[in-house]
């Protein structure tokens, strides 16, 4: 039986002879790899989609991937007999004739650019880096680590539970040179925050890290300076991605009252803040030896360095107008607050809205379907990012998709689609048909509904409604692109006035390069985080009746505080 293999929406007849590796080199597709096929390295991942009875069996050197990762150095077609040319025997059911799957670094993701560490405020920042030039001495707060009269970079990094964004930065202009971003290759230990914590805990190895660093090695090296003129590095991520980053024991995240190590050290006297700083050699970084790398300080519990570094970009500890921030992803930070006062929150969203859980999820890659809409005759209408053969579904498509099935009466507002249709078909093409299921749906009002509790918790907790927010903005890459009132029709954010919302793009990064660029700045970072109150969404009593009332399809109307 003739098999076809299809890799990153790639398709050829595949060779018994080769593994996936060798397949997807001989089709251009770059696959990530430190031991050149040998198993070691743990960095050439793929996700098998479809078609996993037809591969060879998994070799010791995959013994740490769940699911349906594969090393693809290790990994064979096998042919109708289910013998390949490696030796290797196949002992399970008959071969299929299509395997779908697709690397780790499914091309460059989209990038959201904004004024490159310039506040949201929109004052200018004057460049005021810790890695300053005397002479042909570099030094780092005045201390030297090189003799070098050539350029100092540095790099900002949001390190997030799906999408890693890197910028590379001149230090000295504060002018953008570079920047990348790829799916976080964590994801086999497990979508979401708790499985990675349960994962890191139950191997050794720091298998997580290692691999996340094996990738980011890589982008590094791809950036058009020599590595080795990196002097410093901001990290930024939640508490759990941050301290996994920094080899930091993160059990005690994942255990009530869910505090990382730094947070309860703090508590004990055995530090003075919750940032962490390794050197270059350390991180297993092709960056200076000597480097700093700055992992960011985090809030509380899950309430992380990227909510600190949303805070800081949209300098809220000089604001005088009452402004909330959602960034929504696999956790979503909520903040809410001023000069005056600040609440932060997290909300365990899970990955849906990025893709993850959705049978024709994916990021917002090419070939994901970004724009979704019903016609008057009852077709749908799409628009697929880079204008290639649709591959599947992104975050705001698929808020698009919910809410036009809301629209137009073919989903009511319990997720549950017209006539016992158990599967909406959106298009059928040579990467495979993409559909919305309706257990899809039940994963999305899920992620919803934790999102809208939160949101309930943190006004309640404030005492004021909605209304009350001067700006609301909508942070991340997935805030920058979705359909505000197609996410108000599914409850998704408040029902406010459309001039309230503010698409504000990646305020994580842009807080990153701030602190980056600006030794005073980041100052400000460790002082605020200080001053921001946790929110504790578990706690509220009305938790549990505001999630289950966020799981349904509707418009989320303002609550009532006491005043």
């Amino acid at each position: 039986m003739a098999v076809t293999l299809i890799i990153n929406g790639q398709s050829t007849g595949a060779d018994p002879g080769l593994s996936l590796f060798d397949q997807a080199e001989a089709m251009g597709i770059d696959v990530p790899t430190s031991c050149r096929k040998q198993g070691k390295c743990k960095e050439c991942m793929v996700e098998v989609v479809e078609g996993m009875e037809a591969l060879s069996p998994a070799t010791e050197a995959e013994q740490h991937l769940k699911g349906n990762f594969r090393l693809s150095c290790q990994t064979f077609v096998t042919g109708p007999t289910g013998r390949v040319s490696s030796g290797q025997v196949s002992t399970g059911p008959a071969p299929s004739s299509l395997v779908r799957c697709h690397t780790m670094r499914r091309g460059h993701m989209r990038i959201e650019r904004q004024a490159y560490g310039m506040p949201a405020s929109g004052q200018a920042l004057e460049p005021d880096p810790a890695v300053t030039r005397d002479g042909d001495r570099i030094l780092i707060d005045g201390i030297e680590v090189e003799r070098s009269t050539g350029p100092i970079h540095g790099i900002a990094m949001d390190l997030g539970t799906t999408t890693v964004v890197v910028r590379l930065m001149d230090l000295e202009s504060g002018e953008l040179i570079a920047d990348t971003s790829f799916e976080n290759p964590q994801r086999f230990g497990g979508s979401e925050i708790m499985s990675r914590i349960a994962y890191d805990t139950s191997h050794p190895g720091r298998l997580l890290m290692r691999t996340l660093a094996g990738y980011l090695s890589h982008a590094i090296e791809k950036f058009p300076i020599d590595p080795k003129t990196i002097y410093e590095m901001v990290v930024v991520g939640n508490s759990t991605m941050r301290d996994l980053f920094f080899r930091q024991n993160v059990y005690s995240i994942g255990q009530t009252p869910y505090r990382s190590i730094t947070e309860i050290e703090l508590a004990e006297g055995k530090r003075i803040t919750t940032s962490l700083v390794e050197s270059g050699l350390r991180s297993l970084l092709p960056i200076h030896p000597k480097a700093r790398v700055y992992g960011a300080p985090i809030i509380s519990g899950h309430v992380g360095a990227d909510a600190a570094a949303c805070i800081l970009a949209a300098d809220l500890a000089h604001e005088e107008r009452l402004i909330a921030i959602m960034d929504i992803g696999t956790n979503t930070e909520l903040v809410v607050g001023n000069k005056n006062r600040i609440l932060a929150a997290s909300c365990p969203a899970g990955p849906a809205f990025e893709g993850g859980a959705i049978a024709c999820g994916m990021p917002a890659l090419d070939g994901a379907i970004e724009e979704v809409a019903i016609g008057e005759d009852g077709k749908f209408q799409i628009r697929v990012i880079g204008d290639v053969a649709p591959e599947g579904i992104c975050g705001s498509g698929l808020v698009d998709l919910l809410s036009e099935l809301l629209r137009t009466g073919r989903m009511n507002e319990r997720g549950r689609f017209e006539d016992d249709v158990h599967r909406i078909d959106l298009c059928h093409g040579e990467n495979g048909d993409v559909y919305l299921l309706e257990s899809d749906v039940n994963e999305l009002a899920q992620a919803k509904g934790a999102n809208v509790a939160g949101l309930q918790v943190v006004f309640n907790t404030y005492g004021i409604d909605f209304d009350d927010v001067d700006m609301f903005y909508l942070a991340g890459g997935f805030g920058r692109h979705i359909n505000v009132e197609a996410s108000k029709r599914i409850g998704l954010v408040p029902s406010l006035a459309p001039e309230k919302f503010v698409r504000a793009g990646n305020l994580a990064i842009e807080g990153a390069t701030i602190a980056l660029l600006s030794k005073s700045k980041r100052q400000e970072l460790e002082e605020l985080v200080k001053k921001v109150q946790h929110c504790r969404l578990e706690t509220h009593p009305n938790f549990f009746d505001f999630f289950v009332e966020g799981c349904q399809f509707k418009a989320v109307e303002p609550i009532s505080c006491a005043r």
